[in-house]
């Protein structure tokens, strides 16, 4: 059978695609019991179950995980002496964000202007779909995989609270392979075939400053009563200077990004910076994207505007994050801020420090048989050249996978590009990707094994 009948089965396969999206966007699976019943990750845990055994998996099952989460897991054993590819997506979502900041029905799969619409339909839904459209395309054109294919799909990732990251490590044998697919990114644009080849990592401190016993009348006491929440913004002023940069004290922000160029451009549509507001810092947007650590202040705990009193307050909070560059370790990173802050506190405020999460920067595969397949196999899919991109997002998990499996191959892709508007209202995936996508890894598993 020709690569083209491959191609063509593919493209006979979307149908289902679109049918099996549907019903798996339908579940509300958010792995947060305040926002959605842990039912319905359950529901979806057993749809990918039973469609994974239906494509020719075997003993696919769902594991607890340490944070309560199932992990589905299954394989297809391929010829003797052929290679093992680990496929990974996960099937959790994020909270819709309001229903009524949704122009289509949140868990109802919409089509609109030739793309699908709804919770999961790109991050990361879309992604296992895909998946299920390569392996099928490759039962029905060749009868079998080409190669032993090992699948890990998480319940808890948009939660971040780790608990396949801790089932990894003891189950390592369940889930050894020679290449790992981490299929949670995607194209830096529409069409354009993308290896996320770095991800930067991540810290988070919470800060909580108290200076008086109780909230004080702001016309009796304020001047010489000290006030936590103007110390806190002097605190926070301090981790940007007047161009926007990010100046942490004991931190590089002079890193260059070598691989695509992300234009001005194109950044402000996808970031959908009003007109007229100016970007941040100095440098291209892919330097201070991908290659520069930056500091973002996550949430601030004072009284709301509406309902506030005149009071000076007697404390207050916020949580500060900082993304790290590949080269830097996060954990020195949170010292670092934790230090450059500590070093700010006025007056004498009382200031405590609390961590709120750490994930090491990662580099995913740049060469290797792997690597080589993968590259031909998205360039034939998309019909252009191969685009490397960094991510400013985190996901752990990929650290955990090279600590576990230091001879594997990790390469990081996927259906999502800007205009999916993942973790937002109105998250919709472009069903071309999930082709094109389905196709490249149907090709790469194909061709892998016939590089061993």
């Amino acid at each position: 059978m020709s690569e083209d009948t491959l191609r063509d089965t593919v493209a006979s396969l979307m149908g289902r695609a679109r049918a099996d999206l549907t019903e798996l966007v339908s579940f509300r699976s958010v792995a947060d019991a305040k926002i959605a019943p842990p039912e319905e990750c359950a529901k979806a845990a057993q749809w990918v179950i039973d469609k994974f055994t239906e494509a020719g998996l075997r003993d696919v099952q769902g594991s607890p995980t340490p944070d309560g989460s199932l992990a589905v897991h299954g394989h297809a054993p391929g010829p003797a002496g052929s290679p093992t590819v680990l496929l990974y997506a996960h099937y959790d979502v994020q909270p819709p964000l309001g229903d009524d900041a949704w122009a289509t029905p949140v868990w109802e799969l919409t089509e609109k202007d030739g793309r699908w619409y709804g919770r999961g339909a790109a991050d990361c839904k879309g992604n296992i779909v895909m998946h299920l459209t390569a392996l099928r395309a490759l039962r029905q054109v060749y009868g079998e995989f080409p190669c032993t294919v090992k699948l890990i799909c998480e319940g808890s990732e948009e939660q971040g609270t780790g608990g396949l990251e801790e089932f990894v490590p003891p189950n390592a044998d369940l889930l050894r392979a020679d290449a790992i697919l981490v299929v949670d990114t995607g194209n830096f644009a529409q069409g354009v075939p993308t290896l996320t080849t770095t991800l930067r990592g991540m810290t988070a401190v919470d800060v909580t400053l108290t200076a008086l016993g109780s909230a004080m009348h702001s016309g009796m006491f304020g001047g010489p009563a000290p006030d936590p929440v103007a110390g806190l913004i002097m605190m926070l002023a301090s981790l940007h200077d007047e161009r926007g940069n990010t100046t942490i004290d004991g931190l590089n922000a002079t890193q260059r990004w070598n691989g695509v160029d992300y234009p001005e451009a194109q950044f402000r549509v996808d970031a959908n910076v009003l007109d007229g507001v100016e970007l941040m810092g100095e440098g291209s947007v892919a330097d201070r994207l991908w290659a520069r650590p930056t500091a973002t202040v996550l949430g601030i705990d004072i009284p709301p505007v509406i309902g506030s009193t005149a009071a000076v307050q007697a404390s207050t909070a916020a949580r500060v994050s900082v993304r790290v560059p590949p080269g830097t370790n996060a954990r020195q990173a949170r010292d670092a801020l934790i230090a450059h802050l500590r070093a700010r506190v006025p007056w004498g405020l009382r200031c405590e420090f609390a961590d709120a999460g750490t994930g090491e920067p990662f580099i995913g595969s740049l060469n290797g048989p792997a690597f080589d397949a993968m590259k031909a196999a998205l360039e034939d899919a998309y019909g252009r050249p191969l685009a490397t991109a960094g991510q400013g997002g985190s996901i752990p998990l990929c650290g955990v996978f090279a600590e576990t499996f230091p001879d594997a191959e990790i390469m990081l892709l996927g259906v999502e590009e800007p205009k999916c508007l993942i973790h937002a209202p109105n998250e919709s995936v472009n069903p071309a990707e999930i082709e094109h996508t389905a196709l490249a890894e149907a090709l790469f598993l194909k061709r892998y094994a016939e590089s061993r």
